[in-house]
């Protein structure tokens, strides 16, 4: 093999190699993210007072109580749906009946999600995938599952406000 035949074969590798590597660190960002952005989601949740899970601030919002449902049915569905390759099945989507369950079936969605993620292979994140809105990486719907949740964190934040209850200090990076 000439100089130049391996030199071009060592600039491939490594080119195949840093791209994965990047991929790699891309999935590694998110679980660091989600993980604390469950942790400051939880929190709030917790400190919330169970009678005000139906406070809404208008007729046209969610409740607290929808709110939370609503981010735990989304994590569920765009985790399941786009990064489940086992066919593992879900946990229950049935809607908790207590604060307390809605609290830990939330930290459940949030480890499943990670789980997911976690056991997905990096290399597929470029992969497009049918989504409603039009063909989506799954990159895209890593972000999409993060930015949905600080969306209606921070409806949270402002129902904890208008309750006169002190969030508690940002820790979500």
């Amino acid at each position: 093999m000439s100089k130049f035949s391996l030199l071009t074969l060592i600039i491939i590798l490594s080119m195949n190699i840093s791209g994965y590597s990047q991929k790699a660190e891309v999935k590694a960002a998110f679980l660091e993210k989600w993980n604390n952005s469950s942790a400051y989601l939880i929190e709030m949740a917790e400190q919330i007072p169970d009678s005000s899970m139906e406070y809404r601030p208008t007729s046209r919002q969610m409740t607290i109580r929808e709110q939370l449902l609503h981010i735990r049915s989304n994590m569920l569905w765009l985790g399941d749906t786009y990064f489940n390759t086992n066919d593992v099945k879900s946990p229950n989507k049935e809607n908790p009946s207590s604060k307390q369950e809605l609290v830990l079936a939330l930290k459940e969605s949030f480890k499943r999600v990670a789980t997911l993620v976690e056991a997905s292979d990096p290399a597929r994140l470029q992969e497009e995938v049918e989504f409603f809105a039009g063909p989506k990486t799954r990159l895209q719907i890593l972000n999409l599952l993060q930015d949905h949740v600080t969306h209606h964190r921070g409806q949270l934040i402002v129902y904890m406000n208008l309750l006169n209850i002190e969030p508690p200090r940002y820790s979500g990076w």
